[in-house]
């Protein structure tokens, strides 16, 4: 199976990008945006001079607790700059929701407490909302930060050519985004 097809079996369709999109983004702008993969998973992110941005984390279903993912985190880490992802809000009824927040507690993540987000899938046409989280090398990150590297991620990446890619255009920036207390 193609490492895109693996994605979009795992993730739901109002958080994936088109193929295309995505084939653009690593060919168009592959000194940002990058993809490590092999049989056992996908790992897309975007790396700026102050930030890793995680896209997509796949650890496929047979190398589950063996530690690939913390080791994948691990190596993102080790570059010293914040990492930030979007992540679905814990449903208790979808243990995989609980499983994901856990894990990402466990490596160290936060939730960005004063970042909202909320964009409109151009798929389904419905609002999806996701938790910002993300990990600090030390203690001078701010959520501040959190919320311009977020934007810099949504305008560049996220809705890159967006309405050649889908037919439409996402939101705007600051619809999608919000910061409490700005």
């Amino acid at each position: 199976m193609h490492w895109y097809d693996a994605l979009n079996t795992y993730f739901p369709i109002e958080e994936m990008k088109s193929r295309p999109h995505i084939e653009a983004l690593l060919r168009e702008r592959g000194h940002v945006y990058h993809v490590d993969r092999d049989e056992h998973h996908v790992l897309l992110y975007v790396e700026g001079e102050e930030f890793v941005f995680v896209d997509y984390l796949l650890v496929k279903a047979s190398a589950r607790g063996q530690g690939l993912g913390a080791k994948l985190l691990d190596r993102l880490k080790a570059k010293g700059k914040t990492i930030l992802l979007e992540v679905e809000p814990t449903d208790y009824d979808d243990t995989d929701t609980v499983k994901r927040q856990r894990f990402y507690a466990r490596e160290g993540f936060h939730h960005a407490k004063r970042l909202s987000y909320r964009r409109r899938s151009l798929a389904t046409g419905e609002v999806n909302e996701l938790e910002i989280l993300y990990w600090a090398p030390d203690e001078t990150t701010t959520e501040d930060d959190v919320y311009r590297h977020m934007k810099a991620t949504y305008e560049h990446i996220h809705t890159w050519r967006d309405e050649e890619f889908y037919g439409e255009r996402y939101q705007p920036v600051d619809e999608a985004l919000t910061l409490a207390g700005k």
